[in-house]
C-alpha cells in the first residue's frame, strides 16, 4: 500500500489575506479557487508536489454545526489555537526571512529544539499555527 497526503484543510476567514500568505509569502501555487455565495475555498500547494494540497476553507461552512460550535470555532481561531500545519524547507533561514519580510506574524524565529528539530513558527492571517522545520 502506498498512501500520500492529498488534502489537508485549514480554516480561512479572510480568503484574500490567506491567499496572499500561502501564495506570496510561502510560494505555493493556486490550484483551485471556488466561490459559493459569500463563501470561498482556495486550494494551494507546492508546485513540485502536485498531489499534495492545502484547502483554505470557510471555518464554519459545515451545515451540521450549531451556533455555539461556530462561536467556539471563532474564539479558538482568535486565540490562534484552532488549527496548525507543519511544513519543511531545505533552507529554513531563507524561508524564514522571506516569510518574515511579507509581514507575517512571527511566533518563533529559527531555533534548535531540544527534541532534535530546527524550526520556526508563524501565524497565518486566520491565526493558524504554521511551523516550518529544517529538512535533513
Amino acid at each position: 500500500m502506498n498512501l500520500i497526503i492529498q488534502h489537508t484543510f485549514l480554516p480561512a476567514d479572510d480568503p484574500d489575506a490567506s491567499l496572499a500568505f500561502y501564495r506570496d509569502a510561502l510560494g505555493f501555487e493556486v490550484r483551485n479557487d471556488v466561490g459559493y455565495g459569500e463563501m470561498r475555498w482556495i486550494t494551494v500547494g507546492p508546485a513540485d508536489q502536485p498531489h499534495t494540497s492545502i484547502v483554505l476553507h470557510p471555518p464554519a461552512a459545515d451545515p451540521g454545526l450549531t451556533d455555539d460550535e461556530r462561536r467556539t470555532i471563532a474564539e479558538l481561531m482568535a486565540k490562534g489555537s484552532y488549527a496548525s500545519i507543519v511544513l519543511a524547507s531545505s533552507d529554513l533561514a531563507g524561508t524564514f526571512d522571506k516569510v518574515q519580510a511579507s509581514g507575517a506574524d512571527v511566533v518563533q524565529e529559527p531555533l534548535d529544539q531540544p527534541y532534535g528539530v530546527r524550526d520556526c513558527a508563524f501565524r497565518d492571517p486566520a491565526g493558524n499555527m504554521v511551523r516550518i522545520s529544517q529538512l535533513g
